[in-house]
């Protein structure tokens, strides 16, 4: 099964960063224990490849079937520096050709970020079969409904304001989603301000299950 395919079988790609490199840790193992296996840490601060190595260093020890993805790359030179650092896939908010070249010199996933249909298309044109919209609150289910059929080929996750409530996932879903991205609405400031990685758990197994039950052919 490709990456592609298991993103979309997960239907959830939890997302975060922090600075603190224990706390970065706790969330890994938090979600990889509710069931998780495919983990985008986010490019967005001073620590964040030092981190990402540690806990691609976790993951070789304690969760070998865990892929761990990066996001907010900007760069072909943040590319190459978070591909060295054995990332498994790159996740970007916006299309740039040459995060899209050093991608497929390295034979690794990208899935570039977009919120026209210029970009979607501009991107579809450079090989990429699996988009991000983003910021998926600004743009709404009804963009997402109206540019599917133009795109029937592509597979669409939604990353930016996605509630954590299986409504609001449904309807990204209802109008062809494959997964949506989720950061601050699942791992949220309370959680972790209180480090409480015991309610982490139980809201990411629940949401999953509910994912699973909503994708579930009838």
């Amino acid at each position: 099964m490709t990456i592609f395919e298991s993103i979309e079988q997960q239907g959830i790609l939890p997302l975060f960063y922090d600075d603190d490199l224990e706390t970065c840790g706790s969330i890994t193992e938090t979600l990889y224990d509710a069931g998780i296996r495919y983990i985008e840490f986010t490019n967005r601060g001073k620590h964040a490849l030092q981190n990402f190595k540690a806990i691609v260093e976790l993951r070789n020890e304690k969760m070998l079937d865990l892929k761990l993805g990066i996001g907010t790359i900007l760069s072909a030179a943040d590319a190459v520096k978070f591909i060295e650092a054995k990332a498994d896939f790159l996740v970007s908010p916006s299309f740039q050709k040459e995060i899209c070249d050093v991608a497929k010199k390295n034979n690794i996933v990208w899935i570039p970020g977009c919120m026209t249909p210029t970009e979607i298309n501009t991107a579809q044109l450079a090989g990429c079969t699996m988009i991000k919209i983003f910021p998926g609150d600004v743009l709404g289910t009804g963009f997402l409904k109206a540019i599917k059929p133009i795109f029937s080929n592509l597979k669409f996750v939604i990353t930016g304001g996605v509630e954590a409530h299986i409504e609001n996932i449904k309807s990204w879903f209802d109008a062809g989603a494959v997964a949506v991205g989720m950061g601050s609405k699942l791992i949220t400031k309370n959680i972790l301000e209180n480090k409480d990685y015991h309610q982490l758990k139980i809201n990411t197994k629940e949401l999953t299950h509910q994912i699973h039950a909503l994708k579930r052919p009838t």
